[in-house]
């Protein structure tokens, strides 16, 4: 794919992925699947400090969609927070049978914004 049709994608991912981790996450841990976006026992305080960081992310990477480019630094974040922060629960789904659904929940999600993200940053930015 050429860079200027990445960038474009990558906008809207930014978009998308901005709008799900500001109103998706609240939906997915407390009546969609808490099984696999939530980790036993339930902790209020920390799930809402998990949507708060969250969301606070998805408005910012909103405002990044408008120059991706200008935003590399954000974007970036993104990409290794979401792998160091699946990576850290895969380990931690594996070692605990109670929290397994999170294999197909919250775990792929994160290596997933990661993966898209890395894909669709053009190549000339990752570079530099």
């Amino acid at each position: 794919m050429r860079d200027e049709a990445k960038l474009r994608y990558l906008a809207v991912a930014l978009r998308v992925f901005g709008v799900v981790f500001i109103f998706g996450l609240l939906p997915m841990m407390m009546w969609i699947w808490p099984a696999g976006w939530a980790w036993e026992p339930r902790q209020p305080e920390y799930e809402q400090m998990i949507m708060g960081v969250y969301a606070t992310l998805g408005v910012f990477l909103i405002l990044a969609a408008r120059d991706p480019m200008a935003n590399l630094s954000l974007i970036r974040f993104t990409i290794w927070s979401s792998i160091v922060h699946g990576g850290i629960m895969l380990v931690q789904a594996v070692a605990d049978e109670t929290e397994r659904a999170n294999l197909l929940g919250d775990i792929p999600a994160l290596f997933l914004v990661a993966l898209v993200l890395w894909y669709l940053v053009p190549k000339q930015a990752k570079s530099s």
